[in-house]
């Protein structure tokens, strides 16, 4: 019956893998709407695990939750023309409602700037009402082409912070607060490693004057972005009049940021952490850290049960996320089963164990297997717990370490390397790059090796001198890869 749970082999067909684990992990299914997915109670909690993780950062760094429409007026996006022409072929607009035609078209919000700087500019009336520091949980529609669950789909979830400040340094200072905010929580709570770094301007956010964004690698070796914190500059203040009266009686236009992280996050812990047999969990983030499952023959059931359910109370009381799996299938079946969901710990007890007076737990990310007594299991599942997230985000750092190139110079290089990795299997990974700064480069990079620009990081692994592009002189190092 185990032979039911085997996936395509990450390494025959990395999509077609994740397409089946997300499944047969019970996260999502597909909805009747193009594009569109259902979150499954599974998919959702581990949406709302991320959630309280964040908005704990956020809260902290003096951030208030509030709410805005999401259809927004088609002139409101005429008042920030670079936004508009970034977004309108992901538009879907309502034109009728009621049975009668609409005066004017409405969005469908692909993100809130516009929405949100017109109430700004209701509220912002002096230097005393700033900084104004929000932030919106919310669901946003972009009319994607081509489409994968979690990564890019037609409506997905996520938060987008905005804020307002009296001054550009102020607001930078947000905007890499923010980012330094979501590469705190990949790391530490996702057990993702991240690369920080600034955009280039072909990448950046219609109507930002800079973008910065936090990138990880896949496990096929491609790149993610997993977030973005932007510096909009008073772009948006001067298109919806956000004007304030400063110290001097002055009146000013504030300057704004937007940052934010959507559900594609799901998408970056399967595809960072899966393997061949299913989804992999960090704990700090897991629906359930600890499944257990009773072993043996029926008849000797009873005696097991005796322990089992005060072994579970113990667990549960002491803030362990516990399940058990009593189904009427065999222990191998359920085995697979749990390391298809991903759940980090699993615990056995047979009736040997209960003679013992001891239960055996097995990790997913290492597949060992331990014994504990039963009146240590507690700080034993726990110290295994603190365990696997280090180990995770270690298996992590490795893996993507081990795939960035930094010795790379030139087009042929990079055509060598790519040549090179695709006859033999390995993964091409990500490259360390110089760029001149001129976007013809940029596009070139784009157009022969199907690389895009991930981020110029402000501390790069080594400085590059030469555009791998053009030979001139580099004027930043870039990370360059293929990406989703």
């Amino acid at each position: 019956m185990a032979e039911d749970l085997k996936l395509t082999p990450q390494s025959n067909d990395f999509s077609a893998w994740y397409l089946e684990a997300i499944q047969r992990a019970g996260l999502m299914d597909y909805a009747p709407v193009r594009g569109c997915i259902v979150f499954k109670p599974d998919g959702y909690e581990l949406w709302e695990r991320i959630q309280a993780g964040l908005d704990s950062r956020f809260k902290a760094t003096g951030h208030r939750n509030a709410y805005f429409p999401m259809l927004i007026p088609e002139s409101f996006f005429q008042k920030e023309k670079e936004h508009i022409e970034g977004f309108n072929p992901e538009l879907p607009w309502v034109t009728e409602a009621g049975g009668e035609k609409l005066e004017e078209r409405l969005a469908l919000r692909p993100t809130s700037e516009t929405m949100i700087g017109y109430m700004y500019s209701k509220w912002i009336q002096s230097y005393r009402d700033l900084p104004l520091l929000l932030n919106q949980w919310s669901n946003v529609f972009r009319w994607e082409k081509r489409t994968m669950p979690f990564l890019r789909t037609s409506e997905f979830l996520w938060q987008e912070g905005h804020t307002a400040h009296a001054d550009e340094p102020e607001a930078r200072e947000e905007t890499m607060r923010m980012l330094d905010v979501y590469a705190d929580f990949a790391e530490n709570e996702m057990a993702v490693p991240v690369w920080r770094g600034q955009k280039t301007p072909s990448e950046r956010f219609a109507g930002a004057v800079d973008t910065y964004s936090i990138e990880a690698m896949m496990k096929d070796g491609k790149a993610l972005q997993a977030g973005t914190s932007h510096f909009l500059g008073q772009n948006f203040a001067k298109g919806f009049d956000i004007k304030f009266l400063d110290r001097d009686n002055q009146l000013k236009y504030v300057h704004t940021t937007s940052w934010g992280v959507s559900t594609r996050l799901i998408g970056a812990l399967v595809m960072v952490h899966g393997d061949d047999k299913g989804i992999a969990l960090p704990p700090k983030l897991a629906p359930i850290q600890v499944v257990m499952i009773p072993i043996g023959p029926p008849k000797l059931r009873e005696k097991v049960m005796e322990k089992f359910g005060p072994v579970y109370d113990a667990l549960k009381s002491a803030g362990v996320r516990v399940a058990t799996d009593l189904r009427d299938e065999t222990p191998g079946w359920k085995f697979n089963d749990w390391e298809m969901r991903g759940v980090p710990i699993r615990l056995e007890l047979g009736p040997r164990d209960v003679e013992n007076n001891q239960c055996v737990l097995a990790r997913r990310d290492t597949g060992d297997k331990t014994t504990a007594s039963l009146e240590n299991v507690i700080s034993r599942v726990k110290m295994l717990i603190d365990e696997i997230q280090i180990n995770m985000y270690k298996k992590a750092l490795a893996f993507r370490n081990g795939n960035c190139h930094l010795g790379i110079e030139t087009m042929d290089d990079l055509q060598a390397h790519i040549a090179k990795t695709d006859a033999s299997g390995e993964l091409v990974g990500w490259v360390l790059a110089g760029w001149c700064g001129h976007p013809i480069c940029e596009a070139r990079i784009k157009e022969e090796t199907k690389f895009t620009s991930r981020n110029i990081p402000a501390e790069p692994p080594v400085r590059k001198e030469k555009c791998i592009a053009c030979d001139k002189e580099a004027t930043h190092t870039f990370w360059i890869a293929r990406a989703y």
